[in-house]
């Protein structure tokens, strides 16, 4: 019966440590995909790139993902999730607070937006249109989730103009990230996804805030 027990157990365990064993190779590749795509696009990094940076085999990586397609939507979400995760943490530690809050919103924003360069964003777009779109619209849910109600809060305290809709500041905000933050325009302008953020940022906030609302 003991034997029987033991035998019982073993069987429930194995699934569970080839599955952690299974995450977290597959964490490994996305986080040496992700270190590669952002710095130098997506085009110019395959397969056998990643395979030899992970000292493995395109076999082992075809085991976790079935594409480079695959690959990059893996690295997106990670990236996304880790936004939100950030975005939230500043929330909660600043709960009562406008100007940090909001300069540190802007800060952490502008630290994940530092890891992506140029050619990402160019590649993207041209060999992965629908990823380049979901982007987009979880870019524009995480926008108006955590900066719409901060700026809610900042009209309850008298931080933030009164005459304008918190709302369409928040439209205004998104409409200007949708036409400069995308690569025709941030090629055009010479800028960085972080430069091209901090300055849509620079033009809303000096029309929005009132002196007392700034962190300087």
């Amino acid at each position: 019966m003991r034997a029987t027990t033991q035998t019982q157990n073993s069987r429930r365990l194995t699934p569970k440590r080839t599955n952690r064993t299974a995450d977290e190779g597959r964490q490994r590749i996305v986080g040496a995909a992700r270190a590669h795509f952002f710095s130098h696009g997506f085009r110019s990094v395959t397969m056998d790139d990643l395979a030899e940076q992970l000292g493995t085999s395109k076999k082992t990586l075809y085991a976790h993902f079935p594409s480079k397609i695959a690959v990059l939507e893996a690295v997106l979400a990670d990236k996304l999730a880790c936004v939100e995760a950030k975005l939230k943490e500043i929330t909660r530690t600043y709960p009562h607070d406008f100007p940090t809050a909001l300069h540190e919103l802007l800060v952490g924003m502008q630290g994940e937006l530092d890891e992506i360069k140029p050619p990402f964003v160019r590649d993207m777009r041209q060999k992965a249109p629908h990823v380049f779109k979901m982007v987009e619209r979880r870019r524009a849910a995480l926008i108006e989730r955590f900066f719409g109600k901060l700026f809610v809060e900042g009209q309850g305290t008298g931080m933030v103009r009164k005459d304008i809709p918190a709302k369409l500041i928040i439209e205004i905000l998104l409409a200007m990230v949708q036409a400069i933050m995308n690569p025709p325009k941030v090629e055009e302008f010479g800028l960085t996804p972080k430069t091209a953020f901090a300055l849509i940022i620079k033009v809303v906030l000096e029309g929005v805030l009132i002196r007392k609302g700034k962190k300087e």
